[in-house]
Order: C-alpha cells, then sequence, then structure tokens
C-alpha cells in the first residue's frame, strides 16, 4: 500500500491540475467574445415617437432579455453579439435609463457573461409583437414612427425566421428601401437614418 505521504501528493497534484484547468477554461470564455457597447449619447427617439414611456420601458426590457438569452444560447459567437448588440442599442434608445438593458450592456463591457433572464415573452412572441407594433407605427405615420417600425419589423424576422409574415414585411422592406442602416442604432446617434 503506498503511504499516506505519496497519496497526499498525488492527492494535490490532481487538485491543482484540475483547478487549473477549470480557471483556463473560464480565462478562454471571458476571452471568446469581444462586446462593442452601443454607443448612445442621446436616443434618436424623441416624445414624438407614437408609444407612451411605460410600453417603450416594456419593449426595452424584453429587448433585451432576449438580447442576454441569445448571447448565452449560443455561447457568445459572433452573429449572436452582432444580433444582441442591435437588440440592446434599440432597448437604449427606447429607454435609456432601462435597467436590464443598462445592467446588461455594462456587464458585457467588462468582459462577464449575464445569467439566463427570465422574460415575459419567448423570442417568436416577441417577434409576432414587434411585427405587429411595427405595422401600427407605420400607419400611424411620421418619420420616427416609420423609422422605429424599420427597425422592429426587421428584428422580428431576424429572431423569427419561420415567420413567413415577419420575413415577407422585412423584405418587402428591404425591396423598396434598400438594406436597413442600424449604424445610427448602434455607433451613433448623432447620425439619423
Amino acid at each position: 500500500f503506498p503511504s499516506l505521504a505519496v497519496v497526499k501528493g498525488i492527492w494535490q497534484a490532481v487538485t491543482a491540475m484540475a483547478l487549473s484547468v477549470v480557471f483556463l477554461h473560464a480565462q478562454e470564455d471571458r476571452k471568446s467574445f469581444q462586446w462593442s457597447p452601443p454607443k448612445v449619447t442621446r436616443s434618436i427617439f424623441s416624445s414624438q415617437l407614437g408609444m407612451l414611456d411605460a410600453e417603450r420601458d416594456e419593449y426595452a426590457t424584453n429587448l433585451a432579455s432576449i438580447a442576454v438569452n441569445q448571447i448565452v444560447a449560443d455561447k457568445a459567437d459572433k452573429a449572436a453579439i452582432d444580433e444582441a448588440r442591435k437588440m440592446l442599442a434599440l432597448a437604449l434608445h427606447l429607454s435609456p435609463r432601462n435597467k436590464r438593458a443598462v445592467v446588461v450592456s455594462f456587464q458585457l463591457s467588462k468582459g462577464l457573461l449575464p445569467a439566463v433572464v427570465e422574460g415575459n415573452y419567448s423570442p417568436q412572441v416577441l417577434a409576432r409583437l414587434l411585427l405587429t407594433r411595427g405595422q401600427l407605427l407605420t400607419k400611424d405615420g411620421g418619420a420616427e414612427n416609420k423609422r422605429l417600425a424599420r427597425y422592429f419589423i426587421q428584428l422580428s424576422a431576424e429572431m423569427d425566421p419561420k415567420n413567413e409574415d415577419a420575413v415577407y414585411a422585412s423584405e418587402v422592406q428591404r425591396l423598396d428601401h434598400g438594406a436597413l442602416d442600424w449604424s445610427p442604432v448602434t455607433d451613433s446617434a448623432e447620425k439619423l437614418p
């Protein structure tokens, strides 16, 4: 039988190797995504937008929740990060002090992968809501309403590509008005679409 000192030494070596593997894996996860926080200095939407503040805040919270869950589910791959960046930027434009959007953006900027959050809606349900609200905003008219409607409708199609109505509406928008430029939302509030 091996002596107690030998067993203790082997146990310490195995523990040290296991901890180093866990530490390296955690460091790898932390470095595995690059987050460029949306640059929202002021909202591109004013009080002229056809939505009440409470509704804007509700959409912002749900967009931020879906963004977080998508990043976590897709293990922070580039496509998920890019999509989440659009959702968080739009959330911050809708409600600049929305708690969930502000916290998530901060956590991601620190390299932390946020915990999955329970939202009010699944991505498919939120996509249908975004499509419907986008269509209503289009009917209401006005430059800000039409601008937000385009963002909502495109997000709807991207969130649920199996929703034929959302995909059709998004594609018709693209054909009629060209590709949607997200840079006024994600990169600078100074440039309006």
